[in-house]
């Protein structure tokens, strides 16, 4: 039996009507456009590519975008400087930094410039503190004062529109980034999943997600999760991204998984399209608490 397909290309058209009709409704009762800033030295190709697709969204959704390009050799005080700016801007509700930075900037010192109320991409240490320290779901906390990295945002947001039970399941996380592996292992567990965060070093790998009622991979290395990794009926969510001749492929070997798993993110087609929805949802959420002085 082949597994329920969990369809994000689908499900990002709907939220971005939901969140369309949101931007506009807080345009007509605020009088203000939400709008995000991009912050690029440099024209690195993925980076250019990246910065149209959310420029795209934004216009999809109506939020203002503007682009402030630096040049490729630019310095740390250039850099700092055009984020603290943007940081103190009012008409600026969210701000993005694409990597890579040139060579001998410290992304330290970039984000101490960035305005944690204004890292949409939920990056800045202040906003994945708060996040580690976020209560459990349920337990009357007041609402979020913190950005989550808009990738795992929608690998939760699929699992939640797909109504897939996540209290008192054990979820594996494969992978331990700060923009995606680890946020997401945080979500989880504040969602009262028990939650193992794997990575390179942790003994028998795939026996660990054999355990997994839901198997996360965030690991960027293409196909290496196979299928006898996966226990039947598990849920399974696939945030590679990789390329072998030419064509897109996840960390899960899809062609296996799809055998033994009850629900799949297939690649392309899952997580990825869900990423630009939630970016768009956190500078809207940005503009709204700047709107209210929060």
């Amino acid at each position: 039996m082949s597994a329920t397909i969990l369809d994000g290309r689908a499900l990002a058209t709907t939220l971005r009507e939901e969140v369309a009709a949101e931007v506009a409704a807080f345009k007509e009762r605020r009088g203000l456009t939400p709008t995000l800033a991009l912050v690029r030295a440099g024209e690195d190709p993925a980076s250019v590519s990246y910065a149209r697709a959310i420029a795209k969204t934004c216009e999809q959704v109506g939020v203002g975008f503007s682009a402030h390009i630096l040049p490729a050799e630019a310095d740390e005080a250039q850099i700092v400087a055009l984020v603290a700016d943007l940081s103190r801007d009012p008409t600026v509700h969210g701000i993005m930094i694409q990597e890579p930075l040139p060579k001998g900037v410290r992304p330290t010192a970039v984000l101490e410039a960035l305005a944690p109320g204004k890292d949409v991409d939920g990056v800045h240490p202040v906003n994945a503190g708060r996040l580690a320290q976020a209560a459990p779901a349920g337990r009357g906390e007041e609402p979020a004062d913190y950005f989550v990295p808009a990738t795992p945002a929608g690998g939760m947001e699929i699992l939640r529109r797909y109504g897939v039970p996540l209290e008192g399941k054990h979820a594996v996380v494969v992978g331990r980034s700060n923009i995606v592996g680890k946020p997401m292992a945080l979500l989880l567990l504040r969602q009262n999943a028990t939650v193992t965060l794997c990575h390179s070093r942790t003994a028998d790998l795939p026996g660990v997600c054999r355990l997994a009622d839901i198997l996360v991979a965030a690991v960027g290395r293409a196909r290496m999760i196979k299928g006898d990794w996966v226990k039947p009926g598990a849920v399974v969510v696939d945030f590679g991204v990789n390329f072998e001749e030419g064509k897109m492929c996840g960390d899960v070997d899809f062609d296996e998984a799809v055998k033994v798993a009850g629900m799949i993110t297939p690649v392309p087609g899952g997580t990825g399209p869900m990423t630009n929805i939630m970016l768009m949802r956190n500078v809207l959420e940005a503009a709204r608490r700047q709107s209210e002085g929060r």
